[in-house]
Parts: C-alpha cells; sequence; structure tokens
C-alpha cells in the first residue's frame, strides 16, 4: 500500500537530492526536531549506553537522526542508511566516531549492500511514510531485528484529530513551503510532505499496521510542543520465540 498517492513528479528520493544542501538549515529552524528525535531515540531504552550492541538508523537522512541515536546510545556500533546519495553525502561531512558507518541503500537494497541483521534496535525517523510500500517496509524492518530487539517509528500522524490537522497544515503553507521554496527554488517535496501527513495513518492506524506485520509490545508516544499531536514515536518490538520453538 502507498503511504501517499500525491508524490513529487521526479520521485521522493530524487526530490531529497535536491533539497540536501538546505536541509539541515531549514529542519533547523523547526523549535523541538532535534530535541524529538533524541526523545524517540531514548524511547528505545538502550541499556549500559549501547555497549556491545549493533544499532540501525534507517533513514538517516543528513544525519540527524542518527546524532539522536549516537546520543541515546553513545558505545553503540550505529550503521546509518539512506536512499538519498545526496543527503548521505552531507551526513558523512559531519563529525563522526569510527562507530559510526554510512550506507548509501534504500531499505529493499540493505542487503544487496551488505548490511544484514541481527540488529538490536533500529530507529527510523520520517522514514515509513515514505515507503512505496509500508507493510513490505515494515516486514523488513522487523526481520532485521534480533528476537525481543525494539524499533522506534519516529512519525507524523494527525489523522483523525481535526486541531492537529489545522496546525500541520497552518504552518506547511505559512511557513514550510514558502521557505522551501525560497531555498531549493522549487516546493514540490515540501507539498508532498503536506499532502503526505494528512494522507498517512491515524496513531491508532499505524500501531494495528505493526500489529499487523508481526510486532509486539506496540504503543505510541507524543512529543511536545507545537508538535504535540502531530509527531509520534511507535515503539514496537520482534517476539521472542517461545521455548522449544523454532527462531
Amino acid at each position: 500500500m502507498t503511504a501517499s498517492q500525491e508524490r513529487p513528479p521526479h520521485g521522493v528520493v530524487d526530490e531529497f537530492d535536491a533539497a540536501a544542501g538546505s536541509y539541515d538549515r531549514l529542519v533547523g529552524a523547526n523549535p523541538g526536531y532535534h530535541r524529538h528525535l533524541a526523545l524517540s531515540a531514548r524511547r528505545l531504552r538502550l541499556p549500559d549506553d549501547g555497549r556491545g550492541l549493533r544499532l540501525l538508523d534507517a533513514g538517516c537522512g543528513t544525519g540527524a537522526s542518527t546524532a539522536a541515536l549516537l546520543r541515546a546510545a553513545p558505545r553503540a556500533h550505529i550503521v546509518a542508511v539512506d536512499g538519498s546519495a545526496e543527503m548521505l553525502a552531507r551526513a558523512r561531512r559531519k563529525p563522526w566516531p569510527v562507530t559510526v558507518e554510512f550506507v548509501h541503500a534504500r531499505l529493499d537494497e540493505l542487503t544487496d549492500a551488505g548490511i544484514t541483521g541481527p540488529f538490536d534496535g533500529i530507529l527510523a525517523a520520517y522514514l515509513v511514510r515514505n515507503l512505496p510500500d509500508v507493510e513490505a517496509g515494515l516486514a523488513t524492518l522487523l526481520a532485521l531485528l534480533r528476537p525481543g530487539a525494539g524499533l522506534a517509528v519516529h512519525e507524523y500522524s494527525v489523522r483523525g484529530r481535526i486541531p492537529a490537522r489545522l496546525m500541520w497544515s497552518a504552518v506547511c503553507w505559512s511557513v514550510i513551503i514558502p521557505a522551501g521554496r525560497v531555498a531549493t527554488g522549487r516546493a514540490d517535496l515540501y507539498r508532498y510532505l503536506w499532502r503526505s501527513v494528512l494522507d498517512f495513518d491515524s496513531t491508532a492506524e499505524f500501531r494495528q499496521r505493526m500489529r499487523a506485520a508481526g510486532f509486539t509490545d506496540v504503543r505510541s508516544s507524543r512529543m511536545t510542543g507545537w508538535q504535540r499531536g502531530i509527531v509520534h514515536t511507535f515503539l514496537g518490538h520482534r517476539p521472542v520465540p517461545a521455548p522449544g520453538r523454532a527462531r
């Protein structure tokens, strides 16, 4: 199932490539953007600062979510992947410890890029809504986790909440879309962003979608500030096989 039927004419990845040069500046103007990513990473509750853990940042963009995961688990090995070569190039130019590696690949190309599980935790920030097939994407993320490990999906969801939808549209058309047009000379990506959020699942629908994909202990939590009721952390875990059953 397609998350949004109205996609940029050149494709989502191409639009992210075109916006890469101004992306950090635009999201940096969003109050709470980095703080909320850090909150979703902390909600994975990774033990011992991530010592000995192998983590995946799925859809890392220019590295903001990677930095959030690194703050939550500074001793972990982090594999950060993205389908946009230009966004990934921006991420790689930033200072990182040797425990962070970046890989250019879409989610369905990870095996071909040499990335396989199991991972001890996955953060997927603003990724799932942009996937051409959400169910297939969730199945891939589930398969990458070790049994018992958690996925944190950091994502917009406003369906069914009129105040949140109105706030989202007002911010998009008064700030995000005009700023994006000024910064990049085009607004396709930002109009797509607005519409894709309106089209995406409600929180209850996405929790059910995660359960249908096989995740257990599925729940969601809100953010603070103007994005309260707009951005959420969705958490779920790969089931642990019952004793005596095949893994």
